[in-house]
């Protein structure tokens, strides 16, 4: 079914309604909102002209509250030694006042409990799990290693993102106007207090009603958001050795580092629709532009540029690795799985000699089932245990 398009429509009665459809290839794994462009109503694509995006050039769509943000996946030109304390970029830090705010949640209790059928909120769900199972595959393995409970939120966060993205940059962005994304922010808000539009809104907003989650990331989407939407469905142990905000910063992290990759694996795919998700200060450092890109021309050039990303990705990898030894038990393995799965990726571009674009970087099945023991060995290790992060 590549390709194909799944389209969600709206049950509700409310003339005001938002109608999102999934189309292609969109948000494929919670991946944040890299290659978010402010549409407003107004076309920005030019025929069959390329979409490029400019590292140093985001721009940033506000609504009211409703913020979509297109972050960049590196360093501005001349930042590249401006960083911090922990040696992150500073451009990275700026997510702080989510962090905070999410980590600050302790209970769900303050949120409507909403009525749903069973069968209905089952049906929900199940819808979730075919759209994330189709356009999530290897984000999806990670997910069927939790408890059931888990699952079902997390399919139901990732539509939510998976919508947000083709509302915001899908086939139909050009007709986005202001009012609609003002009607979209409104129907955050509706979930959060339990009057959803229609059955995928139902799942979330049961999952809202369930867990302790902040509306904030929901609203921000800022870059590798989903890892703090994801913490308090995981759940961090009792016996964490870190604080709680230094959990929050480590899925962060991971969620920058799974976008990345997905960008990496995905730029010949990208290529085909006629879009570049990469940074183009970058690619001009490495003389580099978009069309070297579209050549599909693996050069000496490109290689290095890759090993680059590659050796950023995996930094971001790195600096996870603390903060999910610290989250509970059951949540563990899972986490663990899709963190190295996804290491794999790069990986296998590495393998395919950095040609990324002519051939998609796959993970065989043999190898993702490889790897199921070797992430839960990691995973029952103790939270106390003393733990030294990877130098690369």
């Amino acid at each position: 079914m590549k390709g194909s398009s799944l389209h969600v429509i709206d049950v509700g009665t409310r003339p005001d309604a938002v109608h999102v459809g999934l189309h292609g290839h969109g948000l494929t794994e919670l991946e944040g909102a890299v290659g978010w462009m402010e549409r407003g109503g107004q076309n920005e694509r030019d025929g069959a002209k390329p979409c490029s995006i400019n590292g140093s050039n985001g721009k940033q769509c506000s609504r009211r509250g409703f913020r979509v943000i297109r972050s960049e996946v590196s360093m501005a030109p001349g930042q590249r030694s401006q960083l911090s304390k922990q040696g992150l970029p500073l451009a990275d830090l700026h997510v702080q006042e989510v962090v905070h705010k999410q980590s600050q949640i302790i209970s769900p209790c303050s949120k409507p409990k909403p009525q749903f059928h069973p069968s209905f909120l089952n049906n929900a769900y199940e819808m979730c799990r075919n759209i994330c199972a189709e356009y999530a595959k290897t984000f999806y393995l990670g997910t069927l290693l939790m408890t059931e409970e888990r699952q079902k939120a997390i399919w139901a966060i990732y539509v939510w993102c998976r919508r947000t993205d083709e509302l915001v940059d899908g086939p139909n962005a050009e007709y986005m106007s202001s009012a609609v994304l003002d009607r979209w922010e409104d129907r955050l808000h509706d979930i959060f207090n339990g009057h959803p539009y229609d059955m995928l809104d139902a799942a979330l907003t049961d999952t809202v009603s369930r867990f302790p989650l902040d509306i904030k990331p929901f609203r921000d989407m800022i870059q590798g958001t989903v890892g703090l939407m994801s913490v308090p469905i995981m759940g961090i142990s009792q016996e964490s050795v870190i604080p709680v905000q230094s959990v929050y910063d480590a899925a962060l992290y991971l969620g920058i580092g799974n976008q990345l990759t997905n960008i990496l694996r995905d730029v010949g795919e990208d290529v085909l629709r006629g879009r570049v998700y990469l940074p183009q200060d970058e690619l001009a450092q490495f003389g580099l532009c978009d069309k070297d890109v579209f050549s599909r021309k693996v050069s000496q050039r490109w290689r290095m540029f890759m090993k680059y990303q590659i050796t950023r990705a995996r930094f971001y990898f790195n600096r996870a690795e603390e903060g999910v030894s610290q989250l509970e038990k059951a949540s563990r393995w899972p986490v663990w799985s899709s963190l190295i799965l996804y290491r794999k990726i790069l990986d296998a571009i590495e393998d395919n000699d950095y040609d990324n674009l002519t051939k998609r970087a796959c993970v065989g099945r043999t190898k993702k089932f490889l790897t199921l023991p070797i992430a839960y060995t990691r995973s029952i290790s103790d939270p106390k245990t003393k733990f030294h992060p990877r130098l690369i």
